[in-house]
Order: C-alpha cells, then structure tokens, then sequence
C-alpha cells in the first residue's frame, strides 16, 4: 500500500512536466482543443491529492521519496501535511480550470502550444516546491518556478514591456533565491538535517542559535521577493503584462504565494521571537497599505487586481508574523479565500476585455445582459472579496479582526491598517465584480457576449467554491483549514469560525470595514483622481529605481570590465602567473609549511647528469635566441631531456605522453609563428626581462617547493592499493596506468580528447588561413612590423 501511494504520488508530481513536453505536439494537431486533454494531467494529480485528505486531516503526514546523494543525505522526497497539501490542491485544482480557460482565452493563437507547455513546466515546479521535503528539491524548484514565470511574463516577447517585466521578475526573485539558498544552508548547518520534515520538529534550537539572524534575513529575503513584499512588490504589478490566464495563474493564486508558504512552513522554527513579530507584521503592513492604495489609483482591471494582491500578500505575511492565537487560522482562511476569489476575477477580467476588447473600468458598464454568466462568477467572486457574508471571505476577515484586536498600541496599529486596507479592497470588489455589468451599456459593450465554456467555467466553479465552502464551513474547515493552521503552529488547532458572527468587536469592525468601502466606493473617481495627483507629486518609485539600479550595475560592470579586461593577451599571462606564484608562495611561507631540504643519498651517474645538462642547455638556448621561432625550437630540447629523465626513473608511460606534447607543442607553435611571420628579432627592454624573469623564477620556485611537500608528507597506500587489486579484477586489465586512463577515468579521458580535437581544429583553421596580401607600393616588411605593432 505504501509503496503504491509512493508511486501515484511521485507519478501526480510528473504529470504537469509530461503536459509541458506533450503540449507543443498536442496543440499543433489539435488546435485550442487540446486543452481538454492537456487538463486531465493536472486533473489527475488533483485528484490523487483529494484522495490523501482523509489521512491528513486525521493529523498524519504522508512521506516519501527516494535517495539521490545519500553520502550528502540529499534525496528527492515529499513531505504532505496539512500545508502543503493544501496549497498541492490549489497548485493542481486551479491549474486544470487555467488550462481550459487559456484554451479558450488563446484561440487561433500561434503561440498556443509554446505557450502551454511554459504554463505546465511552471505547474510542475510550483506543485515540487510546495511538497518538497528535501532543501536542495525546495531550491531546485524555486528557481525553476523563476524560470517558468520569465518565460510566460515574456511570452509576446516582441513587446519591450513584456521584455523588461519578464526580466525585472527574474532579477528580484532569482536573487531572492539566492538569499533562501544561503539561508537553507545557514539553516542546514544549524541544524544539521536538510529535510523539512525533521526542520519543523527541531523545536526551538534553532532561535538561540548564534547565526539566528542571519538565516532569518537570508529566509525573508528569499520570502519576500517571491511574495512581492515592499519595496519588490514592483515586479508583480508589471507582470500583468503577461496573458490573462498567466496573471489569474501565477500571480494570484500560486507563485506569490511561494513565500508566504516559506514563512508558514517555518514558522515553528523561526517564528515566535521578537525579530520574526517585529519584521513579518511590518513589512506585511506597508504592503498592504501601498497595494491597496495603489489599487484604487489604477483604472485597469488587470492592474487594480494585480495590487490587491500585492495587498492581500502583506496582510497574509502580517498575519503569519502577528503571534496571536488567532493569527495563523486568520492566515489560512484568507490565503484559500484570497486563491478562490482573486482567481476568479482575473478570469473575469480576461473574458471581459475578450468580449470587449478593453480592460478600462471608465469605459465598461452595462455588461450584465450581455454576459450573464460571467456576471454571476464576477458577483460571487467580488462579494467575496468584499468580505460579505454569505462567503468565504467574510469568515477570513473576521478571524482576521479576531487575531488582530488587542489592548496595546501594537495591536490597535495593525487593526487600523487591516481596516484600511479592507475597506480598499473592498472598493475593487466591488469595482471589478459589480460596476462592469451594471448601468447604462457603453459602445464597447455593443458587440459584447458571452464567452465559450472554457472562458466561463472557472471562474464560475472558483466563485461557487467560496460560497459553498463558507456555508459548509465546519467540515470545510475540518478537512483543510485546521490540518493547515495545525502544520504551520506544529500543534493541534481547531478552526472555528463559521457565518453566525459572533457580537463583539470583530463584527463592529467589519461593519465599519464595510461602512468606509462603500463610501470610498461612492467616491471611486474622485480617490483614484486625488490618489493619483498625490502619488504623482511624490516623484519615482521603486519601479523607476529598479531601471536605476540595473543601469548603474550595467555602468559599473563597464568600468571594471575595462579595467580588468584590457584586451592584451600578455598582461593576462602576466596576471596569472602572478597570481600562481602567490598562491604557492605565500601559503607556504605565511603558515611555515617550507619543506625540508632533500638529501641527495647518492650522487648523479654520468647518463643522469648529462641529460641534466642537455635540459639547462636548452633553456640558455631558450634565452639567448635571438627570434621566437628559434625559442620555440630550443625549448624543444629542453623537454626531450626531462622525458628521458622521466624514463630513467621508470615512468616510461609518462615520458612518452611527454614526447608526444613536446613534439606537438613545437610543431604548432613553429607553425603558427611562421604564419605570423615573426622572423626578425624580439628583444625586450631590461625592465620587461627582470619582471618577466622574476615571475618565471617565481612560479617555478613555487612548484618546485610544493612538489618537495607533497614529497615528504606520509604516502598514502589506500588509492594504489584500490587500484592495484581491481584493475585486474574488474577492468581486465593488467597495465594499472592503462586501466586508470580507459575505464576509471574513461570520462576524464575523453574530454581531454575531445579538447585536443578542438585545439588541433582550431590551430588548422588558423594555419589555413591565406595571409593578406600588401598594399601595391607597400613593403612586405613593413606588414610584418605593423603586424607586430
């Protein structure tokens, strides 16, 4: 059985990547109607995942997975509590509706199976991310959610919008991953486990660890640049340059919330100290107020929801930092509610412009005769929103107003910014859901009419969703709620809230919620003309600062790059071996590893000595040639003598490869100076041969005293013993060094191979090319000093 459940699941995670390689095919045969079969990967998935409810709300945990470095304890596990498996549910449930709905929405596109197969890739990546047990899985899918997201915000790529959006996203939450990298290993060698599983059981260790700072930092980096909390929420709001099914997709109800999952999936081992309440609820509070400010700014339906999900973003980090005992059930409830009605809309909005062909809320009224459908998904959703009753988003505003309310100062505060920030989206609820379709018709509703079934049916089930869930709230909140807020706290909790609102200061706060929405509403035209005089007048923001940072980065990169690339070969050598020298040197001194000098315990025979002497004469012949082609020659014969030595000391192996790279090296280089025609004397001034010199000494010196080191440390037997016993028995090979060469290190061999090949390719390529011939008039001789030159 649990060999079975290990299968389907790992099965239902693949089954998006699958779509995302059978799209191009499937869309390219069957046009637009491939979405129907494209959806039953994600259906199925969703489907398995249903199945496991009753096991975790139950309070257990299901596991699995399979080793993939074990001497690392690094494998490709999952871990399915009450957290993840909700978000695995919306992951696949939204996703299988998205899929018809981009069918719909991208008829006749010719773009449709590239463009499916990008929304897949990212539906596999958000589904891994959010069951992955293991840190490095976590990582790898975090970014490949990056990666998909770059790719669907760029999809109509000849546009420059969606080419800097596409890019802005990637910047911020690419090196956002590369914060949560670093934190995951602060957090791996804190702890000394790399599974979540076992993280969140750790207790409270890790909040007096000495490096609890500096993870926590690393994390809610990480966190809020996938959540877009202020000051990179920028990215998201842009990202509506994207199709309409991306945005109702990625950016309401899945990627954005990546890090909100981060936070709640560790929040019983960083959470509860006085960082974590004094950061989350912060940072989550400015969000919430400058997305719903910059809300009510907005005209375009796209973009008014784009920043009410900026919003609703903070209120979710707001509430997972806040420490009450009702703030995590409040987080929960909101994040469903937010999923269902948020991607409801944004469907919405994208039937809307495609039966009208604008997005502009000014210019859309009447609609409700036209789009009857529509318009009842749009009302529900909007109601939601709104946080009225008879939905779900009336229940998670007042467990928000419970977990809130307090005494002090603190919690009068952040009860003032959910009001405000309530009533604001409140205001778009009502903007998007309602205005549209009632009024007087404008010319843009004229040839207005319903949408296909794809384009209708999930925002219509989304929206249904969250009243039906609201008037079943109890077992709702039995089977996901509870689960859910249980896995964040690490403890048993129990979700209560249900319609019957309860008299107190919760619903006092939501009358006035819904009291100060509905004016602000009455006066919708009116804010957005004050709110956009007064952003106005308060000059760039974080968008425009995101273009400077990138031109002042693309500056400095310039600047460096001219410094340290100045475009002389011979400066580069000069730098290396500098370097190499130092790098020798200066550890062996610094440390006091010189090592002893050898003792020489016989003297050299006569053979011995005069191949040593060929080697020295040689390199006076090196030095005193008077052109470079007659070094070249002369260093030839320095490296024959050394190949003899190699084979006077029994290392016949090694001194014939030696022969083989002198020979060739000569060969070569002699070719390639005479194609550069480099005959007459290259003499260099005498400061040149002292620095060059000194750096020859230098570098050779320093092997010289490293291989003395390495000489005199205790020989390990283990690798010579390894070999010496199974070259014979494993490979068949009797030669060890052949059998190193061929079947150890097979794969070694034959790049080093396949580098020769390009070399020797390359070096032909350029002895085959023709030498231009000299201007009439012109000496020969004077090319070849310009050549020098």
């Amino acid at each position: 059985m649990i060999a079975n459940v290990a299968f389907t699941t790992l099965l239902a995670l693949f089954l998006p990547f699958a779509g995302a390689v059978l799209a191009p095919f499937a869309c390219k045969r069957l046009q637009h109607k491939a979405a129907f079969l494209l959806a039953l990967l994600p259906g199925l998935s969703f489907l398995h995942f249903l199945s496991l409810l009753p096991q975790v709300a139950a309070g257990e945990a299901v596991t699995g997975g399979y080793a993939w470095v074990p001497s690392y304890n690094v494998s490709f596990s999952w871990f399915l509590d009450g957290l993840s498996l909700t978000f695995a549910l919306l992951v696949t449930g939204i996703g299988t509706l998205i899929v018809l709905y981009a069918g719909a929405y991208m008829k006749g596109h010719a773009g449709l199976g590239r463009f499916m197969a990008f929304l897949l890739l990212f539906m596999g990546a958000m589904l891994g991310l959010v069951v992955s047990d293991s840190f490095l899985m976590l990582f790898i899918y975090w970014e490949l959610t990056s990666i998909a997201s770059f790719l669907l915000i760029g999809f109509d790529h000849e546009r420059r919008a969606a080419r800097r959006a596409a890019l802005q996203a990637l910047v911020i939450t690419g090196g956002g991953g590369l914060m949560l990298l670093a934190g995951l290993i602060f957090l791996w060698n804190m702890s000394g486990v790399t599974q979540l599983s076992l993280l969140v059981h750790s207790g409270e260790s890790l909040a007096a660890h000495s490096f609890y700072l500096p993870a926590l930092f690393l994390v809610l980096g990480g966190a809020f640049t996938k959540s877009a909390q202020f000051p990179f929420h920028v990215w998201l709001p842009n990202a509506m340059e994207a199709p309409t099914p991306v945005s109702a997709y990625l950016h309401s109800a899945t990627m954005v919330k990546a890090g909100v999952y981060l936070l709640m999936r560790l929040n019983p081992v960083l959470g509860g100290t006085p960082a974590w309440e004094i950061l989350l609820p912060f940072f989550g509070g400015v969000t919430l107020i400058v997305g719903a400010v910059m809300a009510a700014r907005q005209s375009d339906l796209k973009q008014m929801l784009a920043y009410t999900t900026v919003a609703s973003l903070g209120l979710l980090v707001m509430l997972t930092g806040f420490g009450s005992a009702h703030a995590v059930p409040a987080a929960v409830t909101y994040l469903i509610a937010h999923s269902l009605f948020k991607g409801a809309l944004f469907m919405v909005a994208g039937g809307i412009d495609h039966a009208t062909g604008t997005r502009d809320i000014t210019r859309l009224s009447g609609l409700g005769r036209a789009m009857p459908i529509t318009f009842t998904a749009a009302a529900l959703a909007g109601l939601s929103m709104a946080g009225l009753p008879p939905f779900f988003g009336f229940l998670a505003k007042e467990e928000i107003y419970e977990a809130l309310t307090g005494g002090n100062a603190r919690a009068l505060a952040f009860t003032a910014v959910a009001v405000i920030g309530n009533a604001l989206m409140l205001v778009i609820g009502f903007a998007v859901g309602l205005k549209p379709f009632f009024g007087k018709p404008t010319p843009e509703a004229d040839h207005a009419h319903e949408g296909g079934f794809g384009l209708w049916l999930g925002p219509l089930l989304l929206a249904l969703t969250g009243l039906v869930s609201a008037l079943l709230a109890p077992q709702f909140h039995a089977v996901f709620s509870s689960p859910m807020a249980s896995a964040i706290i690490d403890q048993p909790v129990q979700v209560k809230v249900g319609l019957v609102p309860h008299l107190g200061l919760p619903l006092m706060l939501s009358l006035a919620t819904i009291a100060l929405g509905l004016v602000l509403f009455w006066q919708l035209d009116r804010l957005r003309a004050g709110l956009e005089r007064l952003i106005g007048g308060l000059g760039p923001g974080p968008d425009r600062g995101f273009d400077v940072l990138l031109e002042g980065l693309v500056r400095f990169a310039f600047r460096v790059t001219r410094i340290v690339q100045i475009g002389r070969l011979d400066v580069y050598v000069t730098i290396t071996l500098i370097l190499l020298a130092a790098a020798l040197l200066v550890p062996l001194t610094i440390y006091d590893e010189l090592p002893a000098f050898p003792v020489l315990n016989q003297s050299l025979l006569l053979h011995e000595a005069a191949f040593l002497l060929i080697a020295v004469a040689g390199l006076y012949a090196v030095l005193r040639a008077d052109n470079r082609l007659t070094a070249i020659s002369s260093l030839g014969i320095q490296g024959f003598a050394i190949s003899v030595i190699f084979l006077l000391f029994g290392a016949p192996d090694l001194s014939f490869t030696q022969f083989m790279i002198e020979t060739l090296s000569v060969v070569i280089l002699a070719l390639v100076m005479t194609r550069l025609q480099l005959h007459p004397a290259d003499h260099r001034p005498w400061p040149q041969v002292l620095l060059d010199g000194s750096i020859a000494i230098a570098c050779g010196l320093g092997l010289t005293l490293m291989l003395l080191k390495v000489t005199q440390a205790p020989f390990d037997t283990r690798l010579t013993e390894f070999f010496g016993t199974y070259s014979k028995l494993l490979a068949h090979g009797s030669n060890v060094v052949n059998v190193i060469i061929v079947d150890f290190r097979g794969v070694d061999t034959m790049g080093e191979i396949a580098v020769v090949m390009i070399t020797a390719l390359a070096i032909l390529a350029l002895i085959r090319i023709r030498a231009p011939k000299a201007p009439t008039g012109k000496p020969s001789g004077a090319r070849s000093e310009e050549g020098r030159a």
